[in-house]
């Protein structure tokens, strides 16, 4: 049984590449019965079909009460800053603004290790390796234009250990940036995962404390809005340790000094034997956690807080769970575990062609979207509002659910089934009468194959299509649903996510 966030932090057809997960009904015998349909002259929304296999009875209860908010750019993305001179944000880079308009609008973050081994270069000729120059920036502010994102935009801060940059320099940069960025521009983070600095090999071996970071942090702030003072600055980017790192850099600065809390997550390594399909799946309850204190550490200074930078598992993925089928569907949960969870949104780190990567490239040129953006697609196809209370009944199942109810009262649910051999017969109580009901389904099938597989490297549909490189999307008409009052049923097939939008 599921209850949302506060539950687990208690506890913690289509066709496709030739086979389909659906079947025709022509018996009862063994069976349950797909959903009955009025009967009508006038043709309507095709029925949902029978899932192959066992199913099992869940029921879900929707409440009135509203458990967290998921607004517009929730779902966002994160690139290395050397990304900006491949160059792969451009206003020619059409396969990428089409990929981007697809999940989008939202914020993508430019950052990562890359931020604090490149330095502006003012009179730089741009596209050249450890410099930013004027002309990236450009690159970027006409892909952001085209794209309608926005974007947190991270400066050299390590590179003061040496001298390769100064406060004067970030100041510069941030004033070029805000300039050609604009209103695009929602976030400036000072370095990257700056609790790592006093590491061997870093750029403050054995003499780096949160005191130091805060100091050097508020001097190249202070050189920032003295140039810019409209500069919207962010911080820290911590990629761990929120008791002794976020929440107490949070009561350093206060309000007064940042517009936005950032706190960066991964399951954990990806070369750690742990990083497996099972590992991802299952509840994750150090998330969880996480979230709680970062919840009340940002209410305690009045900011929001985001994830702006996470993924499944650190230092590029786990080969074969990371770039699988698997990571669509943790995505899903991924996404509404930080809604509940009070974060502001989330940034999925990518790029290259990087294990965990939505969006796979070659040095700049799309070779295609990824499984996982798939769980980000599904989670962006169900639009913006506040989240209801979900209670989920499915026995042992790992099965969750989510609820979105939109300002115009149209209702988005999402239904993640994770069991490999159950199919759900879901019986739905919504907490008012709806008039419509239709349902889409995210699931896999390889060429041959009968059955989805989590380990699958391709062959992701949503309603039995794939989202092409650049980013057109045609899907299948969606499956009408019976509403009785405030009862649906529906089914939500092994190994899919479904969503269902009501009006």
């Amino acid at each position: 049984m599921f209850q949302g966030f506060a539950a687990a932090a208690a506890s913690s057809v289509l066709s496709g590449c030739g086979a389909s997960i659906y079947r025709t009904v022509t018996s009862s015998s063994n069976t349950l019965p797909a959903p009955s349909q009025p009967s009508s002259t006038v043709p309507g929304p095709t029925p949902q079909p029978l899932p192959i296999g066992a199913i099992t009875a869940a029921s879900m209860t929707i409440g009135a009460s509203t458990v967290g908010s998921f607004g517009q750019g929730f779902v966002g993305l994160a690139y290395e800053k050397q990304a900006l001179y491949m160059p792969l944000f451009s206003a020619a880079n059409s396969d990428l603004i089409g990929l981007f308009a697809r999940l989008g609008p939202s914020v993508l973050r430019i950052g990562g290790t890359s931020v604090d081994e490149n330095v502006w270069t003012p009179e730089g000729k741009g596209q050249t390796t450890g410099q930013i120059a004027p002309s990236d920036v450009n690159s970027l502010a006409s892909f952001l234009q085209a794209t309608g994102w926005t974007c947190i935009y991270g400066v050299n801060l390590g590179g003061s250990a040496t001298g390769a940059t100064t406060a004067a320099l970030a100041a510069a940069e941030v004033a070029y940036v805000a300039q050609q960025l604009g209103s695009s521009l929602v976030g400036v983070e000072i370095g990257n995962e700056c609790e790592n600095y006093g590491d061997p090999g870093s750029y403050y071996p054995d003499n780096w404390t949160v005191e130091m970071f805060e100091s050097l942090w508020k001097q190249y702030r202070q050189a920032i809005v003295a140039v810019t003072p409209a500069a919207p600055i962010t911080g820290p980017a911590a990629g761990s340790n929120v008791d002794g790192w976020t929440i107490p850099f949070g009561e350093y600065v206060t309000r007064n000094e940042i517009n936005l809390l950032t706190q960066h997550y991964y399951r954990g390594p990806g070369t750690a034997s742990t990083a497996t399909v099972e590992d991802l799946l299952s509840p994750d309850t150090a998330l969880l956690s996480e979230l709680l204190q970062l919840k009340y550490g940002a209410q305690s200074i009045d900011v929001p807080f985001r994830i702006a930078e996470g993924n499944s598992y650190s230092g590029a993925g786990a080969a074969g769970v990371s770039n699988a089928y698997t990571s669509s569907l943790w995505a899903i949960d991924m996404i509404f575990n930080c809604a509940l969870g009070g974060a502001a949104g989330v940034n999925f780190q990518g790029g290259n062609q990087a294990t965990y990567t939505p969006i796979a490239d070659n040095s700049g040129t799309v070779v295609g979207p990824q499984p996982i953006f798939y769980g980000l697609l599904m989670a962006a196809l169900a639009g913006q509002g506040t989240l209801l209370f979900t209670q989920l009944s499915a026995g042992s199942l790992n099965v969750t659910g989510y609820a979105i109810k939109a300002s115009d009262g149209a209702m988005s649910l999402l239904i993640v089934n994770k069991d490999e051999t159950e199919n759900l017969d879901l019986s739905i109580a919504l907490p008012e009468t709806m008039t419509s009901a239709t349902l889409q389904t995210m699931t896999q099938l390889s060429s041959g194959a009968t059955a989805p597989s989590l380990t699958a490297l391709s062959g992701v549909t949503i309603q039995g299509a794939t989202v092409a490189t650049d980013g057109s999307f045609n899907p299948g008409a969606a499956y009408g649903l019976t509403l009785s009052g405030t009862q649906l049923s529906c089914y939500v097939p092994a190994l899919s996510a479904v969503l269902i939008q009501l009006t």
